[in-house]
This record gives structure tokens, sequence and C-alpha cells, in this order.
């Protein structure tokens, strides 16, 4: 029986939209913008900072430098040490340790931040990847953000920037089906989409 549903998804894929509609019929909770807020509450920072690292990494030079000013390492959902610096590095740990506790209680959907990855090991959490034909993601971009600029670089950028974070993080490659229960095209439409995950899942509440 599965417990908590991750999903990884392709910007401008529905990737969002087919987890809430997921999480509405199995009758969970969905961990997505939201644990932004929590990562922000659990370190002391403004939302804000802590949304400008959110699946991201750090330089490297700042990677290289960073073991001089890290104190001590994250146990579960800490606070932390108020000379600590926040960074990518930091708000990883921290989305990690928050999705562990979310596997711990279930009932819940979680969308990106290497979940798939986190909780790989884990026989009661259903991996999802949502994808989508470029011209769908182009035009679901541009419906979604009133002034997108260069949709096309926003899109690459954004997806190789997800593919790096996985990849840094986790040593995984973000595409890799071997790492999915199952990978669904949103050109069937984000409910039909939605409706197979829950049903391969074995069904809703």
């Amino acid at each position: 029986m599965f417990r908590v549903l991750t999903i990884s998804r392709e910007f401008g894929s529905g990737g969002g939209q087919v987890a809430r509609l997921a999480a509405a019929r199995l009758g969970w909770r969905v961990l997505d913008q939201n644990l932004i807020a929590e990562i922000a509450h659990a370190a002391h920072v403004d939302p804000e900072l802590a949304r400008q690292f959110d699946e991201r990494i750090d330089s490297w030079v700042h990677r290289v430098s960073r073991r001089s000013l890290w104190h001590g390492g994250l146990e579960g959902v800490a606070a932390l040490d108020e000379n600590a610096c926040f960074d990518a590095q930091t708000m990883t740990a921290l989305a990690a340790s928050l999705i562990r506790e979310a596997h711990r209680l279930g009932g819940c959907v979680v969308v990106g931040r290497g979940a798939q990855c986190v909780l790989q090991k884990e026989a009661d959490v259903f991996h999802a990847y949502i994808y989508a034909p470029w011209r769908e993601k182009v035009r679901r971009v541009r419906e979604r953000i009133p002034e997108p600029g260069d949709v096309a670089e926003l899109i690459r950028s954004t997806d190789e920037r997800r593919a790096e974070f996985v990849r840094l993080n986790y040593g995984c490659e973000w595409a890799n089906p071997h790492l999915y229960h199952m990978m669904i095209c949103t050109s069937l439409g984000v409910e039909r989409a939605a409706d197979a995950i829950v049903c391969a899942m074995g069904g809703g509440k």
C-alpha cells in the first residue's frame, strides 16, 4: 500500500496541477511551495531567501569554501545554528529532512525537491515523472507567466537546473526511468494523468 506520492515534473508540463488533482483524489495534502515556508520557519530565515535557493545548487567556489563556514550537520528537522550560513546546500538538507518526516506521517504528495531520490528505498512511496510535448510546455508557460521573456530559454534552463540539482545532490539522472513507477505525458490532459497515477497506486480514498 502506497502512503506517499512523489511528482517530478518538466517545467511547463502541468506537473503541479497533476499533483494537486492526485492529492484531491487521494484525500492527501500537497508539499510544494508550502514546503518553502516550512523550511524558512525551521531555518529562521525569510521565505523569500529560502525561495531563492529552492531546487538550486551553490556555485563551485561557494561549495569549496563552505566547509569552513558550516557548523555541524542537520539531524532531523532542526533549526540552524545562528552562525551557520543559509545556502542551497542548507536548503536541500532541510528539504530532505522535511520530506522524510512527511513520509513518516504519510498521506502526502511531494512535488520535486529530489523527493524521488530521498525516498527511493521506501517501498510505500510511488514515484511519477510528468512530461509534455514542447509546444504544450511553451503554451502553459505563456499562460502562467504574464511576461515570460524568452520562453524557450526559460524552459530549457529550468529543466537543466532541476536535472543538475538531482545529479549533484543525489548522484541520479533526473529523467532516468528506473527512478519512477510511471512516466506520463500530459498531452492526455492533467485530469487523465492524475487519474492514471491514482489508478496505478491502487485507487483513492
